[in-house]
């Protein structure tokens, strides 16, 4: 049965399914991406991401939301649940995203803005773990991957905020950026309800001397399950 959340209602599809049953989820769900700017004034943009404990037996999210755009952490949360679907590449979401729309039905402050460790449209079947959250609850998202699942691109210039398109069949699925001068660059796709020019604006706006962005470094560091928000902070 789908699951039915306070904040975000039933979500369109059971994700208890099988791999041919989630493939077919996916088709259907991409004509409800959103790849235009709907979005409202941020003041909050968050950053998802997801860990494993017992073995891979319960998936471990994390939502970190950072005031935009100081990047000051405004509110974190976890959610532990039972990993009910298997590794199949391509299809993470109905591996991680269960977990990760607990996470946020437990803010307080629900963001403007996400930012997932994944693709977006840059999928195969264009409906990554980003534009997968975006739909199921509306918000507008981004997917920002350190590694490609398809498409090609051109050679990209070693200076920070240069990017080049990445082009699956023909289409532009997302852009390769390089996020710092000389380290390797991250994989940026529109989610849901925001365009390719205006997710890579974000992004660069949510960078500071990492290759990652601010949102996804504290998401992943709380997904770990190795380190706290009170011992970032006190660290940092």
């Amino acid at each position: 049965m789908p699951l039915t959340h306070k904040r975000f209602g039933t979500a369109p599809h059971p994700w208890d399914v099988t791999p041919a049953e989630a493939i077919a989820i996916q088709q259907r769900l991409r004509d409800q991406v959103i790849l235009s700017d709907q979005m409202t004034e941020v003041e909050y943009v968050a950053g998802v991401d997801v860990g494993f404990e017992a073995a891979g037996k319960i998936t471990r999210a994390a939502v970190a939301v950072l005031t935009f755009p100081a990047l000051s952490l405004c509110e974190s949360a976890i959610s532990r649940t039972p990993t009910r679907f298997p590794y199949v590449p391509g299809l993470l979401s109905f591996r991680e995203a269960p977990a990760i729309i607990e996470a946020l039905e437990k803010l307080d402050h629900l963001p403007q803005l996400i930012i997932c460790d994944g693709q977006g449209i840059a999928h195969p079947r264009r409906l990554g773990i980003a534009s997968h959250i975006g739909v199921v609850t509306g918000i507008p998202a981004i997917g920002v991957a350190k590694t490609r699942l398809t498409g090609e691109h051109g050679d990209l210039p070693a200076k920070k905020g240069n990017h080049v398109h990445l082009i699956d069949r023909g289409e532009i699925v997302g852009a390769l950026l390089r996020s710092r001068t000389g380290v390797k660059p991250v994989y940026v796709s529109a989610g849901h309800k925001i365009c390719l020019k205006t997710a890579i604006g974000f992004v660069m706006q949510c960078l500071t001397r990492y290759r990652l962005p601010e949102t996804s470094r504290w998401a992943h560091r709380l997904a770990s399950g190795k380190e706290t928000a009170e011992t970032i902070l006190s660290n940092d």
